[in-house]
């Protein structure tokens, strides 16, 4: 890896600057269908999800919040509560029930949730203009095909850092979507990237003590990209290298490891290889690197019919082990639902004892489970070397009896990868599953056909539809 020259940059291309060529000649007529209907099932399956967070107190929590500091204005609906926030602030709530549960869709290369910044942002800045539901669209995917292709530079190497790309990487794809939408000039596109390169945040921290600062960072990312674009769009200037420059979003944040960047990442192929294709979606309501190893574990179950266990033994990917095997002492006896969100041992343990992992597996009841628990404290994370991350989140579990038998199961690609793809139809069903612990039957319909139809409504109208108060009469 190079830096720019800074005196080059004003003569020279940047990934900027590539970037905004591309935004700015972007038209949905020349998306494939098959990305256009993939897409409407990622914003399904992410909505569906939202509604299912409503009945969560972090929902309640941070409504609150954010309500006090709004006042009585706003007129962007938040999902399911019948009532609105000033645009930024309806960002924020929206991005925290679609990522809350830690259940939203993945872009496995780039370890990057894109979905949870890019839908409401496009969503409540498109409602806030009136704009068609084809814009709408056209301004998700190009969110997700910009910040799928940001995050993928770094191979992974974000999170060994400390920072999450969902939130730092999620500002600039929305600066991308927001700058679309206003209608923002080519060179207005290089300079709000500039600016959201100041915006963009996203700590790890939480990952110590289960804090529930990571489901803020979809939306700051979201509010962040409408401010950088609105900003750029009455003149201020940013910054031409905020990627490559000395001091730019790899060589500031990544330290060493911006040694092992790509930059050929951040456009390769734009136009030709749509990465919202590859777009993983979470059959587990968990961190995408403890899947694997559940659902090898929910497979094990079966054949271990409650045998007394001697040692378990979790292979998972050397780059995983910070996020979901340490500390040991909080994974192996999670202190809330993030912590068991994020823990290996307790994911295993809940797959083994109950052949599954729901969203059953965050109430207190079953993370404070004395059984589960002591199966817990038998899981051991070892490193392994020839896991093919970040391109999947494999794992491995073993079991070891006490009478001398052992059991094993590897899922080498984690179910919904791309290799391992879940389809639209399992996409409905999640969706309907979600969304039917918010909303009868007739209103979780009327969502779907307006998402999946949305190329013939509005923003408005759809978001219309996700504000009305959730309600099982």
């Amino acid at each position: 890896m190079t830096h720019a020259d800074p005196q080059l940059v004003a003569a020279t291309q940047t990934i900027s600057s590539s970037l905004a060529h591309y935004a700015a000649g972007f038209a949905l007529a020349a998306v494939p269908q098959a990305v256009r209907g993939r897409a409407t099932h990622l914003m399904l399956d992410s909505l569906g999800i939202a509604l299912a967070s409503t009945r969560w107190d972090f929902a309640r929590q941070t409504l609150a919040g954010l309500r006090e500091l709004a006042g009585n204005g706003g007129d962007v609906p938040v999902i399911g509560h019948g009532q609105n926030l000033p645009l930024r602030d309806a960002v924020v709530m929206n991005a925290l029930l679609i990522h809350g549960l830690d259940f939203d869709d993945t872009h496995p290369r780039g370890v990057v949730h894109a979905t949870t910044s890019v839908l409401p942002a496009s969503l409540g800045l498109a409602t806030r203009l009136g704009s068609s539901g084809a814009d709408l669209l056209a301004a998700y995917v190009l969110g997700m095909e910009t910040t799928t292709r940001i995050a993928s530079v770094a191979k992974g190497g974000f999170h060994q850092v400390g920072f999450h790309p969902t939130g730092l990487i999620g500002a600039f794809g929305c600066t991308l979507s927001a700058a679309r939408l206003l209608g923002l000039s080519e060179e207005e596109m290089v300079q709000a990237q500039g600016i959201a390169l100041s915006l963009a945040s996203g700590s790890l921290e939480f990952l110590e003590d289960g804090a529930g600062t990571k489901r803020l960072h979809p939306g700051w990312a979201g509010g962040a990209g409408i401010t950088a674009a609105t900003l750029a769009r009455h003149g201020l200037i940013g910054p031409r290298a905020a990627y490559e420059g000395r001091f730019g979003l790899y060589a500031s944040h990544l330290g060493p490891l911006a040694e092992q960047c790509d930059f050929s990442l951040a456009t390769e192929a734009l136009g030709e290889t749509w990465e919202t294709l590859n777009v993983a979606i979470k059959p587990v309501p968990a961190c995408h690197f403890t899947h694997a190893c559940a659902d090898a574990a929910s497979i094990l179950h079966a054949q271990w019919a409650s045998a007394p266990i001697k040692r378990i033994v979790a292979r998972v990917p050397a780059g995983v082990m910070k996020v979901v095997c340490e500390p040991q002492a909080n994974k192996r006896r999670p202190g809330n639902a993030y912590e068991a969100q994020f823990s290996i041992p307790y994911s295993v343990a809940t797959g083994l004892r109950f052949g599954r992992f729901g969203l059953d597996a965050l109430e207190s009841a079953a993370y404070q489970d004395p059984h589960t628990l002591a199966i817990a404290a038998l899981v051991e994370c070892v490193a392994d070397p020839a896991a093919d991350f970040p391109k999947y989140f494999g794992g491995e579990v073993i079991v070891e009896l006490v009478d001398g038998r052992t059991l094993s199961h590897a899922e080498p690609i984690n179910r919904g990868a791309p290799g391992r793809p879940i389809s639209d139809a399992d996409i409905v069903a999640k969706y309907y599953d979600n969304a039917a612990r918010a909303v009868n039957r007739a209103h979780a319909d009327a969502i779907l056909n307006a998402v999946l139809g949305i190329e013939q409504g509005t923003a408005a109208a759809l978001s219309a539809l996700l504000g009305a108060t959730a309600s099982l009469a």
